[in-house]
């Protein structure tokens, strides 16, 4: 580690440079699964990150970097949610329980979501977290036309659900049977 960490917010579509990151994210989410780890071979860069990146209306990627090497990025996104994306479901979710909206949600509805928040693991414990999960909620609550906002916690990360709800965040429900569990926070 170097004394030379710095944090870029990206601008346009240079997501590429988090793909090492997402990747190695799948592969963490992957190994704390206590529920369908299986389903996390269909999750790749590109099946979650930029299709997530390429559909959002709004998006936001901030980059951690030691020197010109990525180390941690946090990936947040603005949408519109529709009745029919209420009860949408990906190629690799697992079949059965409701998915990632509360039926307490009303619809349409625009929302928030913090969708990525990852470091490798030598570099965690050095609050670059913390800043960067500051920097993404600024972002996301910057929208005065988003009510909430929503996190999604692979199952077994117990360590990231802990962070979210000590951070302001309320347990929400388990989505597909458990597979992922949802925490969000109200602006309004």
């Amino acid at each position: 580690m170097s004394n030379d960490i710095k944090i870029e917010i990206i601008n346009g579509n240079d997501i590429e440079q988090c793909r090492e990151l997402c990747e190695e994210l799948m592969k963490f989410q992957k190994e704390q699964a206590m529920l369908h780890s299986e389903c996390f071979d269909g999750m790749t860069f590109d099946t979650r990150m930029k299709r997530s990146f390429d559909g959002a209306r709004d998006k936001q990627v901030v980059v951690v970097k030691d020197g010109e090497i990525p180390i941690g990025y946090v990936f947040s996104t603005i949408d519109m949610v529709t009745e029919e994306g209420k009860n949408s479901r990906p190629d690799w979710a697992p079949e059965g329980g409701i998915g990632f909206y509360p039926d307490w949600l009303e619809m349409p509805q625009k929302t928030g979501c913090l969708s990525n928040l990852y470091f490798k693991e030598e570099y965690r414990g050095l609050k670059l977290g913390s800043k960067l999960f500051k920097i993404a909620m600024e972002w996301l609550e910057s929208f005065s036309d988003v009510n909430v906002i929503f996190v999604y916690i692979s199952n077994g990360n117990d360590a990231a659900l802990d962070f979210y709800l000590k951070n302001g965040f309320i347990y929400s429900h388990d989505v597909f049977g458990g597979f992922i569990k949802t925490a969000y926070k109200k602006l309004k």
